[in-house]
């Protein structure tokens, strides 16, 4: 049966081209189908033949199969507009570079290649696991982590932020009578073991710096790249029973969720160490002198609002889509942040922790955790305090002596706060520092005078006038 023959007995409500007798029909007649008697369609439908029925029927033929095609191509269509992505590329852009497509990529999976590390930004994709926690097992919603950060996702779930605390240390700040004096809190991840290591031994300790009580703890979510680190939840459970000093939440450990880890922290500070006086919160790639920073604070009231550090007055957001801290318009539109304090590390005492974390139940999440914490700032109207001790972006060199070594524990000894030291430099610097043999008031002799004076010597004494 023909094609043209299929499409007639659709019209005509009928199987079969000889039951169209008595009945009227359509018939094609120059690519135009038409309402025809009973007896037309018969004769249509005859044996016999002529030319032109021929021709008709081949044209019939060919409008068919091309009606057909169209048919596969807009289902074909159809289904791709389904699965692409929609909404995310710029309808300007003819051909988008490497780096945009995969920053627009909603499905790019598992670790970045050299070309996606361009745009290291992490994106956050809910995904359900299950944590065993004790002898329950725990069904949660964790933001998982891309190459390219998917802002519009992360608008999605940003009022997801209660997550599960899986350890805690409950007795951090009762065991001791008062409360402890300060309370260090650092940021790290599961895999620096090396650096919360080197951080006990040196300016972490915990115990008495001039007469007051110090405690520590340091702040982590699950790790992002589980396959390389199977064992990772072992290894911290026994780190937490030895040092009782881990804090770990069930959020994954990427850029964008350290706000996440902002509100975390000050919500437990505020419920197992409401009597703390002070809290130091940084990384753990800092450099803290300790005795500075509790000389510094033993002249404030706890009771009272103070907040210190460096101080980020006038920053503008970065619309630049390569930087690690691109922020949309549609996300933020105002063009200056509000004054923030650097993640290197900061001061605040108990009144302005319980009232941060309040105000963290109020203010909206935003990726970056400086900026957010300003925004908290703002909302119970706090300006904080700049202070020249805390140097979030390391020593600078000055400019008319760029050779000048920085590295000297004279420089560091009447700082607080040094961000962006290695390991290494963190051991070295504290035991230079703790060294009975450190000096910097000693005066240096210079060996050997200019050389210009003792040849103008030379010149006086030899001179035929003198």
């Amino acid at each position: 049966m023909s094609p043209s023959n299929c499409i007639q007995m659709c019209l005509l409500g009928s199987p079969l081209p000889g039951q169209f007798r008595g009945d009227a029909g359509f018939a094609l007649s120059n690519g135009i189908w038409t309402l025809v008697p009973a007896s037309s369609v018969t004769a249509f439908n005859s044996p016999r033949k002529t030319t032109g029925t021929m021709r008709v029927h081949l044209r019939g033929d060919a409008i068919c199969t091309l009606f057909l095609v169209v048919a596969l191509c807009l289902v074909l269509y159809t289904q791709l507009e389904y699965l692409a992505p929609r909404g995310d590329k710029e309808p300007t852009q003819k051909k988008p570079s490497e780096s945009q497509r995969i920053l627009f990529d909603r499905r790019a999976r598992g670790r970045p290649t050299p070309t996606e590390a361009t745009v290291p930004r992490p994106q956050l994709i809910p995904i359900t696991r299950q944590t065993q926690v004790g002898n329950s097992r725990i069904q949660t919603t964790t933001p998982s982590t891309d190459s390219a950060f998917n802002f519009k996702h992360y608008l999605l779930n940003k009022d997801n932020r209660n997550f599960n605390l899986l350890i805690n240390q409950p007795k951090k700040c009762r065991r001791i009578p008062g409360g402890p004096f300060l309370l260090i809190a650092i940021k790290s991840v599961v895999e620096d073991f090396d650096r919360r290591e080197i951080v006990r031994k040196t300016w972490g300790r915990e115990g008495l710096v001039n007469g007051e009580q110090i405690q520590r703890v340091f702040l982590l979510g699950t790790p992002k790249n589980r396959t390389s680190l199977t064992t990772w939840e072992t290894l911290v459970h026994q780190e937490s029973q030895a040092y009782r000093d881990i804090l770990l939440w069930d959020f994954m450990d990427t850029f964008f969720n350290l706000t996440l880890k902002e509100i975390h922290f000050l919500n437990w500070a505020a419920e197992f160490c409401h009597n703390v006086k002070f809290i130091f919160k940084g990384d753990a790639d800092v450099f803290v002198n300790i005795e500075n920073i509790v000389d510094f604070l033993e002249r404030h009231n706890p009771a009272e609002d103070l907040f210190v550090g460096d101080i980020i007055y006038n920053a503008r957001p970065i619309r630049t889509r390569k930087s690690k801290y691109y922020i949309p318009e549609t996300m933020y539109g105002l063009s200056i942040y509000p004054a923030y304090a650097g993640g290197g590390g900061f001061l605040l005492s108990r009144c302005t922790m319980r009232k941060l974390s309040r105000a963290c139940g109020e203010v909206e999440l935003f990726p970056i955790d400086d900026v957010f914490l300003g925004m908290c700032l703002q909302r119970i109207s706090l300006k904080p305090i700049l202070h020249e001790g805390f140097k979030t972006f390391g020593i600078v060199k000055p400019s008319a002596a760029p050779h000048l070594q920085t590295f000297d524990p004279c420089f560091y000894k009447d700082l607080m706060v040094v961000h962006s030291l290695k390991v290494a430099e963190i051991w070295l610097m504290w035991n230079l520092l703790h060294s009975p043999r450190l000096s910097c008031t000693q005066k240096r002799q210079v060996k050997n005078p200019f050389q210009w004076k003792r040849k103008a010597q030379r010149a006086t004494q030899t001179s035929p006038l003198s």
